[in-house]
């Protein structure tokens, strides 16, 4: 059984699509305090991705010794700006101008810890392009889709209307949906916690 560190009922899902046995129970940290700390302290967005999946990983593997605990986490990074999930309309509104016509980053990291201990991380990269949508539709997008687009970073949902968001993505689906599931499951795999 595989004890997810997380609330992402699309997580939970894309695990269970492929078989796994997995309980999802969120570890709760004070993300928001801790991304601040690492950024003061210079780190990049790829090491406070992976900082953020270990330190759920951690929490939850402390009150489930002996069991194999997944954290995740995903930052969006504009350069060396991290942008956090929107807490308004204007604040999706906001990032969205922001993004618009340009490149960003997706880093979907996540932190495998057994016996308490932790076993195998990975950080995939996605590149998203951002065309330059009229401000009517925009307003118009953010009405139709919140608070759905509230749950995720930049606002936009792949899986939905935001796909008329991007000219152009790089990298790998599950990536982008915040769970680089081809590496993960190949690990599961080579070290015989699932059966291949």
């Amino acid at each position: 059984m595989l004890l997810l560190a997380s609330q992402s009922e699309i997580r939970l899902t894309l695990l269970r699509n492929a078989g796994l046995a997995v309980e999802a129970h969120p570890a709760r940290i004070d993300e928001e305090a801790l991304r601040e700390s690492l950024q003061a302290e210079g780190a990049t967005p790829r090491d406070v991705a992976d900082a953020l999946a270990e330190a759920k990983a951690l929490k939850l593997a402390t009150k489930h010794p002996g069991s194999l605990v997944l954290g995740c986490d995903q930052v969006l990074a504009l350069g060396p700006r991290i942008f956090a999930k929107p807490g308004s309309p204007q604040e999706a509104r906001v990032q969205l101008d922001e993004l618009s016509g340009k490149t960003h980053q997706l880093l979907s990291a996540l932190v495998l810890y057994h016996d308490m201990k932790p076993i195998w991380r990975h950080v995939g990269v996605a590149r998203l392009t951002m065309v330059t949508p009229t401000p009517d539709w925009l307003e118009g997008y953010v009405a139709r889709n919140w608070p759905a687009i509230s749950h995720s970073v930049g606002a936009y949902q792949l899986e939905s209307e935001g796909v008329r968001l991007f000219s152009q993505i790089e990298g790998d689906y599950f990536t982008i949906l915040g769970l680089p599931l081809l590496p993960l499951l190949n690990y599961l795999s080579l070290r015989g916690f699932i059966p291949s």
